[in-house]
Order: structure tokens, then C-alpha cells, then sequence
């Protein structure tokens, strides 16, 4: 069984660590060592939203949660048939017409997705959208704290190469187009802002 020990990093990092942990080695069971509460709450959604049971046991200098694969709630959300909701963005902006408002409206919607209590289940960037996640963007602390509440932030690897952003990328994680198709054409609803 693999160990994190990220009790000195602060939220968003402890999440996207051990989400890229879990999606790396799917099906094993991971102990992720944390240092505040916000990290172990956020930990334990991460595992509901992955189908895995959080075990947490207080430590020194904050919590020991152990994350396994969790059969039962597979099964139960299958047969319950959660919607699963992608957002999908394509450009810098929202819309069209000025560019300085299309911007200004893609930040204030994703300000706003943090704030509501039905959040996607990811966010896929393509084409210009991936420079929202690099970078010199204004928008990386938001998608840190989308990314925080255990939704997927995944940017095109070949629009990051295209862009040459590939060591720049600084939130979610770098995805190819197989996947982006797949989860397209699975979703229950598709949000292209």
C-alpha cells in the first residue's frame, strides 16, 4: 500500500496528489497523511466522488485517512444512476462579441460554479482554454478551489503542446483526446460556457 505524506502542503495540493495517485493505480488502496481539517474533508469527498471509503484516524501534526476501493458504494451508485455533468471549454471567453467581456463572463461563471452546491463532475479544456490552467492565468486560484471540491480539471495534452504550455500547466491535470471523447459521449449533460 502506497503512503502520501502531505501534511505540510495546503489545499488544493494534498487533493490533486492524491487524485493523480488513485487514478494512476486504480482499484489500489492509498494512505494519504494530511495536516488540517479542510485537507481531510476535502479528502473524503475526493473518495465518495472516486467510489472510495475514507477510513481517518487522527496523527501527529493532522490525519491519517485510508482511502480502498469501495464495492458497495460502486454498486449502489450504478444502480442509482448519479447524472454526470461535463463542462467544456474551448476558448478564453465566454461567448461572443468583446473579447474583454467574454473574459470577464468566463471568470465570473467559474467564480460562481465554486459557490454552488451541484458542481460538475469535470471540466475539460481544449484548444485556448488550456491557457486558463497555465501560467500568467488570473483563473488559477479558482480552478485550485473547483479542483479542491473534487471536480476533475483535465487539459488537453495536445492543445498545451500546440501552445507550447506543457511545462507551464499549473492546475487539473493533462488528459488526451480518447478520454475527452469518452466522457462526452457518457455525460448526461455537456455545459459549453
Amino acid at each position: 500500500m502506497k503512503t502520501l505524506d502531505l501534511r505540510t502542503l495546503q489545499c488544493p495540493h494534498p487533493v490533486i496528489q492524491s487524485r493523480k495517485a488513485l487514478l494512476n493505480d486504480p482499484g489500489s488502496e492509498l494512505t494519504v497523511l494530511v495536516g488540517d481539517e479542510t485537507a481531510r474533508e476535502n479528502l473524503c469527498r475526493l473518495a465518495n466522488s472516486l467510489n472510495y471509503a475514507a477510513e481517518v484516524e487522527s496523527s501527529d501534526n493532522g490525519f491519517r485517512i485510508v482511502l480502498t476501493p469501495d464495492l458497495d458504494l460502486q454498486k449502489e451508485k450504478s444502480q442509482t444512476a448519479p447524472r454526470r455533468t461535463i463542462v467544456f471549454i474551448a476558448s478564453e471567453k465566454m461567448g461572443n462579441g468583446d473579447d474583454d467581456l467574454g473574459r470577464l463572463l468566463l471568470k465570473n461563471y467559474l467564480i460562481t460554479l465554486t459557490e454552488m452546491s451541484d458542481l460538475p463532475d469535470a471540466i475539460y479544456l481544449v484548444n485556448a482554454g488550456v491557457k486558463l490552467v497555465c501560467d500568467g492565468s488570473e483563473l488559477l486560484e479558482v480552478f485550485d478551489n473547483i479542483g479542491c471540491q473534487g471536480v476533475d480539471i483535465a487539459a488537453c495534452g495536445l492543445c498545451l503542446d500546440f501552445f507550447h504550455l506543457k511545462e507551464k500547466q499549473r492546475s487539473g491535470r493533462t488528459t488526451n483526446m480518447l478520454e475527452i471523447a469518452t466522457a462526452l459521449q457518457s455525460a448526461d449533460g455537456v455545459i459549453r460556457p
